[in-house]
């Protein structure tokens, strides 16, 4: 079996229609916070992505440090290949970044560069 990273989504990537796009299938996922961070729109002038997630706008996440700030998402196993695979997804105003889990340990989560 394939080494596993944990993605944190709190946005499209939790959709499955984007899942089966980006990934080749659905994935399972387990319900999850990030304690410290909070979300905002983005416009996506990518038309690929819009056209995929169907979402002109997407949330993005910043970095507060405050912990009354909070992200409500979910926790995506995916394989170094799923990986790569959601990096090609998002556009260039996220970058790839460790975060602490309200439940313990780290996953990999998309925020704001």
């Amino acid at each position: 079996m394939p080494a596993t990273e944990r993605l944190f989504s709190y946005g499209t990537l939790r959709l499955p229609h984007v899942q089966r796009h980006v990934f080749g299938t659905e994935l399972p996922t387990t319900s999850d916070a990030l304690v410290g961070w909070r979300l905002r729109m983005l416009r996506i002038s990518d038309p690929d992505v819009v056209a995929v997630s169907g979402e002109a706008e997407h949330p993005i996440l910043e970095r507060t440090d405050d912990p009354a700030d909070r992200a409500d998402g979910v926790v995506l196993e995916v394989t170094g290949e799923e990986l790569a695979a959601a990096d090609g997804y998002e556009v260039d105003d996220y970058r790839r970044v460790r975060a602490q889990l309200a439940s313990g340990g780290e996953a990999w989560v998309y925020a704001a560069g």
